[in-house]
């Protein structure tokens, strides 16, 4: 009990350490050099305009996709399974890729293409939990079914794409990588707000994902009502997933990385996981979005291209290691 109570503490405050570390980091480093104590005007518009809100933003769309990636790979008890998977993206893909086309973007303002992005995302949640609802559907069907979901939705994106103007399919695409360059205060405090409380709520089902991981039926006779926590966890996962993806668009890997790494480091005890996820996952994106303003200064990459990239790279050579 005192080696997992020490072990619970380690991953708290080694992953909190390491998300403060980034977040100054990413505060004084960017494309105008490096900013420790602004000296005038202009300085402070930097860190406080421009570095600061992408930073919060950072930490909550990352903390919300590895969070939402923990959730449902505990649900379906596969690693694979990334906040994307259900098909929540593609939903969120469309209505926003439709807003472009139809210019109702221009007409309301930048702030319809969140709205349109969290109502496809809707949509789509609403499919699932209209399949989750069916108790004799397995979870390997309805896993089969979010794929589903995003297959189409990804084929009619490209149905869009083949028939639309190539400036609406440059805005789309540009969309789809993600980015942290939001300038309404407003929606960064609300996710951020957002994400704190998912986490929250995530940890009071901790032990319930504990649980998962012997086997439905184990986890049954433990006293877990299996169907109500699977639904209120993938109602959860989506959710969030929603509304992260309407803010920053798809960012790719954080959810599907950031919980397997965590994994290998603290091992399956969920009560460690999601805290721990939670803070990687915020620091991962951090860095990659400082990554991508710098890179090619003082033009700037889409996040999730570095994401991707990064990702992908770092999680093969974790597989590659561990099979050694």
């Amino acid at each position: 009990m005192k080696e997992k109570k020490k072990k619970l503490l380690i991953s708290l405050v080694g992953s909190f350490l390491i998300l403060l570390i980034c977040v100054f980091s990413s505060i004084i480093v960017g494309p105008a050099g490096m900013v420790l104590l602004p000296k005038d005007i202009y300085e402070e518009a930097i860190l406080f305009d421009l570095r600061l809100p992408r930073v919060l933003l950072g930490f909550a769309a990352g903390g919300s996709l590895s969070l939402s990636g923990l959730l449902l790979q505990g649900i379906f008890r596969n690693a694979l399974v990334e906040p994307y998977t259900l098909g929540i993206s593609g939903g969120a893909a469309i209505f926003v890729a439709i807003s472009i086309i139809t210019r109702l973007d221009e007409i309301f303002g930048s702030f319809f293409l969140s709205v349109a992005g969290f109502v496809g995302s809707f949509v789509v949640l609403l499919i699932i939990l209209f399949l989750s609802s069916r108790k004799h559907l397995k979870k390997e069907e309805l896993l089969l079914s979010g794929v589903m979901i995003s297959f189409v939705c990804s084929s009619f994106i490209m149905l869009l794409f083949a028939i639309v103007r190539s400036e609406d399919v440059h805005r789309i695409i540009f969309w789809m990588m993600g980015t942290l360059q939001e300038d309404k205060r407003g929606m960064i405090l609300f996710l951020s707000l957002v994400s704190v409380f998912f986490l929250l709520m995530s940890y009071l089902f901790s032990v319930d994902l504990n649980a998962l991981q012997l086997g439905e039926e184990e986890a049954s006779h433990l006293g877990v009502d299996v169907f109500r926590i699977k639904r209120i966890l993938l109602i959860l996962s989506s959710v969030l997933t929603g509304i992260t993806v309407s803010i920053t668009g798809i960012i790719g890997f954080v959810g599907l990385l950031v919980p397997h790494v965590m994994r290998l480091f603290f091992g399956s005890d969920h009560r460690f996981l999601v805290f721990s996820s939670f803070f990687f996952g915020s620091s991962f994106l951090i860095v990659c979005d400082t990554i991508s303003r710098i890179l090619i200064r003082p033009a700037e990459l889409p996040v999730g291209v570095i994401t991707g990239i990064f990702g992908g790279s770092l999680f093969l050579y974790l597989l590659l290691r561990r099979k050694e």
